[in-house]
Formats: C-alpha cells, structure tokens, sequence
C-alpha cells in the first residue's frame, strides 16, 4: 500500500483503534476525532469538531491564555517536549469523569513548526477498578474463614448471619450495629460478595476520619479549583461506586452539613460535586455503621431524623465478643492457624490458664482485641502453647499479693507466680529478675515485656550482678 492509499484509508484505519484519538490544531480546537473518542466521551464528532480542546476539562492538561485571549497548549511552546503521558480525569458529555491515561505527541513540519497536537485516550476506568478489588481482596484474604470471614456458631452470631444473607438479597439500604471490633466491616464485605451487586464496585469511606470539607470532597468529588488546594479533579466515593455498593462506616460521627447531602442521593439518586452545579446521577446502595447509639444522636440534634428512617431500613446488629464467649475457641483457633501459616512459628494452642483467662476476661476491644492478643503472643513465644507470660500487658497485669508473692490477672482470675526478691532490692533489679523467669532467661523476650531493648538488659544485669543461671534455679 502506498502513501497516497494510506492518506485515502486513515479515517477507516483510526477508526478500527480501541483508544480515543483526537487532532488539535495549533490554537487548541479540535480538528478531528475516531469513533472510540466519541464512545469513551458521550459527544459526536460534529459536536467536538472546531470546539476547544479545553471542553474535556482535562485536569492534566496546564492552559496558559495569551493576552490578546488565544488559548495555547503549553506542549507547542519552544522548550517543550514533544511527548507528553499522564494520567486524568476527563469530563463526558453526560457530565461523569473517566480516567483515562493520556499520550500527546506534537506534530511539526519540516522546518520545526508546530502544525498541532495528535493525543490518545485509554479508559482505565476498570483498571482503577481491578486496582481497588485486589486491595479489597487481599483484606478479604487476611479475614477468610467461616461465613464470608464471619466467625462464629453462638446463637447470637448465627442470628446476625441469617439477617445478612437476607439484607444481602435486597436492594434497599443496611446498617449494622456494633461495638468496635465485632467485625462491621466483614459484615459490610459479606453483604455485597452475596449480592446482586456483587459483581460492581464495593467501595468504603470511614466518616470519622476527616473534617466537613474534606469528607464532602471524598464522598462526593471536586472540580478543579473549587477550593485551595484543588489542583485537580477528583472523583468522589459515591462516583466511584456507581452501580454498586458503598460501606460508610461511622455514620454516626458524619457532620449535619453533609447528612442534607446524603439524604439527596438516598431520595434523588443526585448530587453535585465540590464547586459544581450539575447532579450527578448515581446507582448505589447504601451499606452503613455504627458503634453509637443513632436514636440518642437524634433526641440529641445531632444526627437528622429523616436520614435515620433512610439508612435504617434492614439493621443488622453484631453481638460483642463477651457475649458470645462460645465463640472465643473457634476464633483463636482461626487466628492461630493463620498466624502460624505467616509467622513459620510451630505455636500449637492456648495452655489451659490462658483459655480460661481469655473465656473470663471482658474483652473492651471485642475480636480485634483478640486477634492483637495472639499477634503479641506470636511476636514473644516460639514454640508450644502460649502461656500468660506471653499476653500483652492490657490483658496481663500485675497484682500484689502477700507473702511476698506476685500474681497475675487476667479478666478476674489471678494466677500465682514466683516469690518476688526482698523489697530493699532496686526496682529495676526485681522487676528484671521477674522478667527473666517469665521468658526462661531469653532476654529478648523480656526486654519486650518491660518495655526496653535488649542491651538495656544486658546492661541492667551487668549493674546489678544478676547471674541468668542463679535466678533460674530459684524455684516457684
């Protein structure tokens, strides 16, 4: 084929390109588009053609206005390189944004003119979406086990996973009530993995964790410029969920501002971004939270009584660890397994007085507690059952006893121990020597148990004399 059937078949040849192509001429408008530009962008090429570049709103793209107002691409000035990547936002015609990643490349003549610019577009919308599953999944894959991660078979958890299978069918809102630490989140995942949304994006925000104008800006989007520090676009939570399921978490802490704004999208399915005024419409479901208690919020003002009827339509009430203390051996056992397969350390089990104590003890952070129990536990024991040497000091603590004798506690239990040295002796010296019968002279161990490193020890026992055999022949 030569040149001049080239020049006759292009437009077929850009056409058969799965990225959008675009031909800007040297002032910024646009002289000619494929048909992937059209079907990525939502506009014909009769509405783009002789049009600025700038109708995208490509927040990559630096314009710089000439004084007598001609819009020239900083790519044509002298200096530039001619091959310009990046990755953007750029605005459909139905007023949503795709990411896209963008190459420009300047075309010049012979003498080094700019004649204009030829850019593609590829969609990588579902790459940011693959990107946020696998991140998803590999939570999902540290918590895996039981009903969808769902650990337990106490009367109470197995109503709570009746209600989730069931609220995981609908299409109307959830919420789910629960202390810190009983697992909201694994409910909140295992609503959507059941559903009829599965197969959309799950997408997760904490209301807690930022200010009034940074939690709309997430939720919600900004446009360029629509406040200090607004460089760029940005592609809010309810965006990126459309068509499937969003989990707010902490709904209760959620500022009023915003609640008026949540309401919209529940009962319009619309909302604005950060400095804009066209709705956005959105299909998604609304997963939602809490550790607090939403009815007093609203006695209180501070949480809006229509939002309340809105969100609470299917709840879902996860019971705390200390009332299903059945579950406690099923859960370690998890755990354990889990953290054997990561850490390659051969630790079989509970010894019979750290079961007891963990059944006993109230358990405030509920199963995440739990888990960072057995965490601690694997980071100072090796081998065998864990002992309640092992157990971190929040579930560990000492109590005083007489007769010279120490004893430790654990959730109301108190289990005796050595004798303690004479009372005239160092602080540092006792609590040392303690510590070093507890790890069976590893020092590691027990500079991990005070608190301090290991030269520290060293050093200590240098100080006060102590002899690692003397102190380990002295018996219980």
């Amino acid at each position: 084929m030569d040149e001049q059937q080239i020049n006759r078949y292009w437009k077929r040849i850009v056409n058969t390109m799965n990225d959008g192509l675009m031909l800007v001429g040297p002032e910024g408008s646009i002289l000619m588009v494929n048909r992937a530009f059209e079907k990525l962008t939502g506009y014909g090429g009769d509405e783009v053609i002789g049009r600025p570049c700038t109708l995208l709103e490509c927040d990559a793209c630096e314009k710089m206005l000439q004084n007598e107002g001609r819009g020239w691409c900083t790519l044509l000035h002298e200096g530039q390189k001619d091959l310009k990547r990046c990755r953007c936002m750029i605005a459909r015609k139905d007023g949503t944004w795709l990411p896209a990643l963008k190459n420009a490349s300047v075309l010049r003549d012979g003498e080094g003119r700019p004649l204009g610019v030829v850019e593609t577009l590829t969609d990588i919308s579902e790459l940011d979406r693959l990107e946020e599953e696998v991140e998803r999944l590999s939570r999902w894959l540290d918590d895996e086990g039981g009903f969808c991660g769902i650990i337990g078979e106490s009367p109470a958890m197995v109503k709570a996973v009746e209600v989730i299978e069931k609220a995981a069918q609908s299409d109307v809102p959830v919420i789910i009530y629960g202390e810190s630490g009983t697992g909201k989140e694994l409910a909140a995942h295992a609503i959507h993995r059941l559903g009829p949304r599965r197969e959309r994006p799950f997408v997760q925000f904490n209301c807690a964790a930022l200010n009034q104008s940074l939690c709309e800006s997430e939720l919600f989007g900004h446009i360029k410029g629509a406040f200090t520090g607004a460089h760029r676009h940005r592609l809010g939570r309810f965006e990126a969920a459309n068509g499937g399921d969003i989990f707010l978490d902490e709904i209760g802490d959620i500022p009023m501002p915003i609640q008026v704004k949540l309401l919209r999208v529940l009962e319009a399915k619309q909302f604005e971004r950060v400095g804009d005024n066209m709705p956005i419409s959105v299909n998604v479901r609304i997963i939602s939270a809490t550790n607090q208690n939403l009815n007093e919020l609203v006695s209180a003002g501070r949480f809006r009584e229509d939002l309340f009827f809105r969100i609470n339509v299917i709840p879902v009430v996860l019971p705390p660890l200390r009332e299903r203390t059945s579950d406690i051996p099923l859960l370690v056992s998890a755990f354990i397994r889990r953290l054997r397969k990561k850490t390659g350390k051969p630790i079989t089990g509970l010894s019979r007085d750290v079961l007891e104590a963990f059944m006993s003890y109230p358990w405030p952070g509920n199963v995440r507690e739990l888990k960072s129990a057995l965490e601690y536990a694997f980071i100072i024991g090796e081998e065998g059952r864990i002992q309640p040497e092992h157990l971190p000091p929040q579930i560990l603590k000492p109590a005083r006893q007489g007769g010279g004798t120490e004893s430790w506690s654990f959730g109301g239990r108190t289990l005796p121990t050595t004798p303690l040295p004479q009372r005239d002796e160092p602080r540092q010296r006792r609590e040392l020597v303690e510590a070093l019968r507890r790890t069976g002279g590893n020092q590691s161990q027990a500079a991990r148990l005070l608190g301090i490193n290991r030269v520290t020890v060293w050093n200590r026992m240098k100080k006060y004399g102590i002899d690692l055999q003397r102190v380990l022949r002295i018996p219980e």
